[in-house]
């Protein structure tokens, strides 16, 4: 079975330790555990990866974030795999820094990622991995905050977090979406 493992980010070095950069941080942690390499493909990175006899696509666009429809539109048809398949992992600053949630739909929340991918797809049912970021910024500070870099008390927990949402990844791959929402939406 093949899954579409979809980091949300910008390319570049310029974005690549900024929050909104966590999509991509995570498939990188993946990518390293699983012993995948990304390589440079048509619009993005893409890894190839094997988890208990399931293939993992992992794909961080390079359309940067307000396109991220595109790419995964492109490779999901290309690779033949179904939305359920899917998986978005995206930054949210509705969740405080650290919380992860799995959810299999929703709104974009604000997000233009997650906003062109429903816009691309027609529809907002597929499932999707929220990494809080919190929301610490001042009014109109929201862009700055998100393109910003991590602050030293978050450094601090940020791997043990990206290995939780790497667990989440897995999780989703091998026993599906509901029962990885039962079990580690609480962790």
């Amino acid at each position: 079975m093949k899954y579409l493992i979809v980091g949300l980010g910008n390319p570049g070095a310029k974005y690549a330790k900024t929050r909104h950069n966590i999509g991509f941080k995570v498939l990188d942690e993946l990518a390293s555990q699983t012993k995948a390499e990304f390589e440079v493909d048509r619009l993005g990175d893409v890894a190839r990866a094997k988890y208990k006899g399931r293939s993992l696509i992992l794909l961080q666009p390079s359309t940067f974030m307000n396109l991220s429809g595109k790419a995964l539109n492109y490779w999901m048809q290309q690779e033949k795999v179904s939305i359920e398949r899917v998986l978005v992992v995206t930054d949210d600053l509705a969740l405080p820094f650290g919380k992860l949630r799995m959810k299999g739909k929703g709104s974009d929340g604000g997000h233009n990622g997650l906003k062109d991918i429903i816009a691309t797809l027609n529809h907002s049912k597929f499932p999707r991995l929220r990494f809080g970021v919190g929301n610490e910024f001042s009014k109109g500070r929201q862009v700055d905050y998100v393109l910003g870099d991590w602050s030293d008390k978050e450094r601090e927990t940020l791997q043990e977090r990206i290995d939780l949402a790497t667990e989440f990844i897995k999780s989703f791959a091998s026993i599906g979406i509901e029962r990885t929402m039962n079990f580690w939406n609480n962790k």
